[in-house]
């Protein structure tokens, strides 16, 4: 699946609402543009988009800055941005489809679709050279997947000796040069995990394992089963696993911050989304539009369903959008440390997404069931269902910890609400 030789593109991203149509102040949205124009201007970030909608009605949309530095092109309205982790809540999605359709149940053990998952073994002391393992006490099963409590880690955390396993075998940020997903996933399989399943939370590869049980459940492959299933139903035309030919102009140009000031061009990592991918990462291998990605979080928004499309009932939203985390607890209390501009406490994780628990443990203002997520290259998203908010930030400049943006983000939406 790529965007390529496109004729023209459906989904269109617009200002539809005056701010106080829909409970803003003008005046006070206009603080989120000066905010964040500064990361501009003083060469933290290359450019970006910004999108506020309420009650599924655009108040605010805005670009900055250039889409690519060396090439003098600005952000536009059709920019191509690679979202990373915000490919997990399209692929969790998917997975939830199935669960609707009978296709497969949450309490599955995930060796029922990868038989290789099927003798797990727990981390408990050693190096990575020399773990000392023992049998895992409960199947990894596909809620896990979903919510991240599987056991299962990122070779970039650099956080345990286990991620030290991964990176040593090629998984360091995707997988080695010509795995496929099932290969990949059968290698997974052979690690041992952090935890027991369903005892913590950490960030980890699950969803490119849950992407599998897709492909397995469905008899798809799965950019065939996102293409036909979600992003072809939602018009989101300009959402996919590359870019290729002409739409290669349109391609924003990835970033990391130079030690010595301002930005560095990442070819090295940015080029992987210019061909297409043998391994399918459902868990952060889409590249996708702020007009796309709206359509996205409007389906979520109202409760599964979009322009007479609906691929989820309101149920199952509001399902994948409830605390799945064990004893009800937040991810201050049980997640893994790891990288993570925002605060832990208070929030806790539903089925793809974060979900907020207590605003007041966050010390943001926020409400009470927000749901959200971001990607690698500091792009993020929320819905707010009490609010009936929903907001998106797109730039890319590597990692997504390097500046504050998403509570910075959060707390300038937040404050312009004024009914």
């Amino acid at each position: 699946m790529v965007i390529g030789s496109r004729v023209a593109a459906v989904a269109e991203l617009k200002v539809d609402a005056e701010p106080g149509e829909v409970g803003f102040d003008a005046d006070r949205l206009g603080r989120i543009d000066s905010h964040f124009r500064r990361y501009v201007d003083d060469g933290r970030l290359p450019g970006w988009t910004i999108a506020v909608a309420r009650r599924g009605r655009v108040a605010h949309l805005a670009h900055y800055g250039l889409a690519d530095l060396e090439a003098d092109r600005a952000v536009a309205d059709d920019t191509v941005w690679r979202i990373y982790s915000m490919t997990k809540p399209i692929t969790s999605v998917a997975a939830m489809m199935l669960y609707e359709r009978g296709a497969l149940e949450l309490t599955d053990p995930v060796s029922r679709y990868i038989p290789a998952f099927a003798d797990l073994r727990v981390y408990r002391a050693g190096s990575a050279a020399n773990p000392g393992t023992v049998p895992a006490s409960e199947p990894m099963r596909v809620w896990h997947l979903l919510s991240h409590t599987s056991g299962l880690t990122y070779g970039f955390h650099h956080a345990h000796p286990v991620d030290e396993m991964y990176r040593a075998k090629g998984f360091e940020f995707g997988a080695p040069r010509g795995m496929d997903l099932e290969t990949a996933c059968d290698a997974f399989a052979q690690f041992p995990l952090v935890f027991d399943p369903g005892t913590e939370w950490n960030y980890s590869v699950a969803t490119d394992v849950l992407g599998r049980v897709v492909e397995v459940a469905s008899g798809k492959k799965l950019d065939a089963f996102l293409a036909e299933e979600i992003l072809g139903p939602l018009d989101m035309t300009d959402t996919a696993f590359s870019v290729g030919g002409a739409d290669l102009d349109r391609l924003a140009a990835l970033y990391v911050r130079n030690p010595a000031g301002g930005l560095r061009r990442y070819d090295t990592m940015g080029a992987a989304a210019t061909h297409e991918p043998t391994y399918l990462s459902g868990g952060g291998g889409l590249v996708s539009t702020a007009a796309d990605y709206h359509r996205f979080t409007q389906m979520l928004a109202r409760g599964g369903e979009l322009d007479g499309v609906r691929l989820l009932s309101p149920r199952t939203v509001a399902y994948m959008a409830t605390n799945h985390l064990p004893g009800g607890h937040d991810l201050d209390t049980v997640g893994r440390p790891i990288f993570a501009e925002s605060s832990y406490a208070g929030v806790g994780f539903g089925l793809g997404f974060s979900v907020v628990l207590d605003p007041a443990a966050g010390k943001g203002v926020t409400s009470l069931g927000e749901y959200a997520w971001g990607g690698l290259a500091s792009t993020a998203f929320w819905v707010d269902p009490v609010e009936e908010i929903t907001a998106m930030f797109f730039t890319q400049l590597l990692p997504s910890s390097t500046y504050p943006i998403r509570p910075q983000l959060r707390t300038l939406v937040n404050q312009a609400v004024v009914d």
